[in-house]
């Protein structure tokens, strides 16, 4: 196991920002920066030994910086949305910024991964790690309490990249961190997924309106095309006229993971049968957000020059439901003053 840190570049105040490459023994390696915490890239082999790059980023801290996809970003206070941009905690109301039509998207716009975090990197028993830390005062993004929260990355010997998040807060708030990496298989500058395989541990998902908020239902997936519980292709239903394609242009769903709030297990796979790459996700979290690229644009150059656009790639963003914070039936994300906020999400990469 190695951990190599090198700067990425500098501020405009000239702060310097670096990047942390982990690397295990079979030479697979994990790259971040101290801005945002951000996951920067996934270096696997297929099943013919070569390596590849896996999620989608940029090569320069400018367009980090600018990063409107949140491309490998920690999102929190909460991610996903909230309707309105509001939220009530203990009969106050905290209005947030709408900067999603109506509602509240990912905390913006005054996103975590936009800041720059503190970094200690270490060698344990289980792989290198690297802990990113931050404080959140009190009113930060509209959110209550003065908060400290630390997102940790672990390279495993098994290829598994591990995220840990913990926030703890003197005030009754909201805690519902997700990572928003996005996975190509294939390798990232590669312009297609709709032949790469998914299968979701979830026999039911969370239908949602126009703007993208659920409705409250949680609806059986068997007979829709929002059906993942056996291997399929993404591109096989996509097109399908089905009221959640149609709205969301696409996969752009919360599906209610088949596993008890709180259990690390099995929540979802996806298969790049061109190269063999296998990722495999693990959460202890309620549902995930598969999310296909579908509002995807070539705003800035990717790595190496790549042109990212309309699902060129796809996302697993483990959470709490969107606006579960006004759905009393979806497990809350609300979290005591006080009390710790401690969730796992696990990618494992295997060939076949």
């Amino acid at each position: 196991m190695a951990i190599l840190k090198e700067l990425f570049g500098n501020m405009p105040d000239k702060t310097e920002v670096y990047k942390y490459t982990l690397t295990n023994g079979h030479g697979v390696s994990a790259s971040f920066i101290t801005l945002g915490a951000v996951w920067v890239s996934m270096l696997v082999p297929g099943r013919d030994g070569q390596m590849a790059d896996v999620v989608l980023g940029y090569d320069d801290l400018d367009s980090y910086l600018k990063n409107p996809p949140h491309f490998g970003a920690p999102i929190g206070r909460n991610a996903n949305r909230i309707g309105g941009a509001v939220i009530t905690i203990d009969g106050k109301d905290y209005p947030l910024e709408a900067n999603n039509g109506p509602n509240n998207l990912h905390s913006g716009p005054d996103f975590y991964h936009s800041r720059l975090w503190n970094c200690q990197a270490s060698e344990t028993v289980e792989g290198s790690r690297l802990d990113f830390s931050l404080e959140s005062p009190d009113g930060d993004q509209g959110y209550p309490g003065n908060a400290r929260i630390t997102v940790s990355y672990l390279l495993t010997e098994d290829d598994s990249l591990k995220l840990e998040y913990r926030m703890v807060s003197d005030a009754d708030t909201v805690a519902n961190f997700t990572n928003h990496s996005y996975f190509n298989l294939a390798g990232h500058g590669c312009p297609d997924i709709l032949k790469q395989q998914v299968w979701i541990n979830a026999s039911h998902y969370t239908p949602a309106d126009e703007v993208s908020i659920p409705t409250g239902e949680i609806a059986p997936v068997a007979g829709t095309p929002m059906d993942f519980t056996e291997m399929k292709e993404i591109g096989r239903d996509i097109g399908e006229p089905f009221e959640a394609l149609v709205l969301g242009k696409g996969y752009d769903h919360n599906w209610v993971l088949d596993h008890p709030e709180g259990e690390l297990s099995l929540a979802a796979k996806a298969y790049d049968p061109e190269s063999g790459r296998m990722m495999e996700v693990y959460t202890d979290l309620p549902g995930m957000q598969f999310y296909t690229a579908n509002f995807l644009t070539d705003e800035l150059p990717g790595k190496g020059g790549a042109v990212y656009g309309y699902r060129h790639a796809y996302c697993f963003e483990t959470q709490y439901y969107p606006d579960a914070v006004h759905k009393p039936q979806f497990p809350s994300p609300l979290l005591k003053a006080g009390d710790t906020c401690h969730t796992v999400t696990v990618y494992k990469f295997t060939t076949e």
